[in-house]
């Protein structure tokens, strides 16, 4: 997979107590909105619970909606350091193909009342920090493929999988199915095992 697909970090260095505030206040938001729910935690009770005032939350972050999109891209830069540690360790196209899905699908799950507060309903499936889920699937799934003898059209296979682990696609399947992740992984699992088999 080539690496310049990937959305690297911002190439600025804050000044070391503007990071720790900064880290410290995204860990305390993230274990506030585990404990009680996004909805249901002021931003005043993050400054308190940080032990910073809200003149430092709000420089760094001004409103809840900023704070939650940033949760959602400290973990999405993880997702992307994880597959690039992955990938350049493992050559099975196949197994990474697995793999990566399980991560998106955990991805969701982790971050689902983030992704709906920071986009006013759940993200949607064109946002840039998803466009590299698709890129990834359908390199992985094109590698899988190989040769492909009966011409099976590796774009439409990566859209459809790409569909299904869209955050709203996956919220419907947990709330009108319930299901929960490992299901909606073994359910996508069965339909590229048939395509690489076809």
């Amino acid at each position: 997979m080539n690496d310049d697909l990937i959305i690297l970090h911002d190439a600025r260095t804050p000044r070391a107590d503007a990071q720790r505030n900064r880290d410290l206040l995204l860990n305390t938001a993230r274990r506030l909105f585990e404990q009680h729910g996004v909805d249901s935690v002021p931003m005043s009770a993050v400054a308190e619970a940080a032990g910073v005032g809200k003149g430092t939350l709000y420089r760094h972050f001004p409103n809840k909606t900023e704070l939650c999109a940033t949760l959602i891209d400290e973990d999405q830069r993880g997702l992307q350091e994880r597959t690039f540690t992955r990938m350049r360790q493992v050559r099975d196209p196949l197994a990474n193909l697995r793999w990566f899905l399980g991560e998106a699908i955990a991805f969701v799950e982790r971050n689902e009342a983030f992704l709906s507060s920071a986009n006013e309903g759940l993200m949607p499936l064109m946002h840039p920090a998803h466009a590299w889920w698709l890129q990834t699937i359908r390199g992985l799934l094109g590698q899988a493929l190989g040769a492909n003898p009966h011409g099976i059209n590796v774009q439409s296979a990566a859209m459809m999988l790409y569909i299904m682990i869209d955050p709203r696609s996956i919220h419907f399947q947990k709330q009108a199915q319930n299901w929960d992740g490992e299901r909606i992984l073994e359910g996508l699992w069965s339909v590229v095992e048939r395509l690489v088999a076809a």
